[in-house]
């Protein structure tokens, strides 16, 4: 559920004074994070053992909240118990039309109060992405909380931040941005986790990577995008990379990593299909992603249903 590298371009792979809108009482600001550095050498190209997250071309950033091997099977076994006991017509009832309430979290110091206007484009970008696997995103409130703590570190204070802003119930996606340094575009959580940690639900975007944003190649919304697929229970494209069961959708073809770039004609697998390079689990650039296939949309569908509705 991640991506990453400021300086780089796109490779492998939670104390708060005020809330704006509406007065709240101040809390005092955690202590000052440490100052960041971009990477120096780009990742290995082998896919990584835990995977769900976006990060930038070069990029030695570890993901956070990545499931390994054993995690990933424990999560399909759960889910397949779960879908096998709601029956075909309460799937389909559950996910007939998805409808996801987003609670903007946008976390600043000295810099990173989005506009409002940012903001809406970034849910016109999701609500485009999602037309056409039948789920809509509908603002349901923007927050606003300075704190330069949790803004230049998010991930040092992930639990802090979000056990003091989280908002809603399984159908709420809190998307807080914030300032994620010189690698990490964005992370989140899955449906599955949602039962065991409710305040840690959400995704976490770089606020360079808003439509708009500094973040060359990478500022088109489409960390938002990617990172929510997540959320929705989809996988990375190249998840366990040319072996195995790969991202669990049977029409997005095995992928040996993650694409950099837009690589077109990229065939690292044996299998029938070239790599899935636009499709919005990969890691190319934003102008590249375009499409989620039928059987993500499916998977989306059925992970709601099992864990959301």
């Amino acid at each position: 559920m991640k991506r990453a590298g400021i300086a780089a371009a796109a490779g492998l792979l939670a104390g708060f004074t005020a809330y704006a809108p509406a007065a709240a009482p101040a809390v005092s600001a955690a202590p000052a994070a440490p100052a960041r550095t971009a990477a120096a050498a780009a990742r290995d190209c082998a896919p990584a053992a835990d995977a769900h997250a976006r990060v930038r071309a070069g990029s030695t950033a570890t993901e956070r909240h990545q499931p390994g091997t054993a995690k990933v099977a424990a999560m399909e076994k759960d889910f397949q118990s779960r879908i096998g006991r709601l029956g075909a017509s309460a799937r389909t009832k559950a996910a007939a039309a998805i409808t996801v309430r987003v609670h903007f979290q946008v976390v600043y110091g000295s810099a990173g109060n989005v506009s409002d206007a940012t903001l809406k484009k970034q849910l016109d970008v999701m609500n485009s992405a999602y037309a056409s696997s039948g789920v809509t995103f509908t603002l349901a409130e923007t927050k606003r909380t300075k704190n330069a703590s949790w803004f230049s570190d998010p991930e040092g204070y992930e639990t802090q931040m979000k056990n003091a802003l989280h908002t809603g119930n399984a159908q709420d996606l809190n998307f807080y941005t914030a300032d994620l340094g010189d690698e990490l575009l964005g992370w989140a959580t899955f449906p599955s986790e949602y039962r065991s940690s409710p305040k840690m639900d959400g995704v976490v975007i770089h606020y360079q990577s808003l439509p708009g944003g500094a973040l060359t190649n990478y500022n088109e919304g489409d960390t938002g995008t990617h990172e929510v697929g997540h959320w929705m229970g989809l996988y990375h494209t190249f998840q366990g990379g040319c072996s195995g069961q790969g991202d669990r959708v049977s029409d997005t073809p095995a992928e040996q990593s993650p694409a950099q770039g837009c690589p077109t004609g990229r065939d690292t697998c044996s299998s029938a299909g070239a790599d899935p390079i636009h499709n919005f689990m990969d890691y190319s650039y934003d102008a590249c992603m375009y499409e989620f296939t039928p059987g993500q949309s499916q998977r989306m569908r059925d992970q709601w249903a099992a864990y959301r509705a």
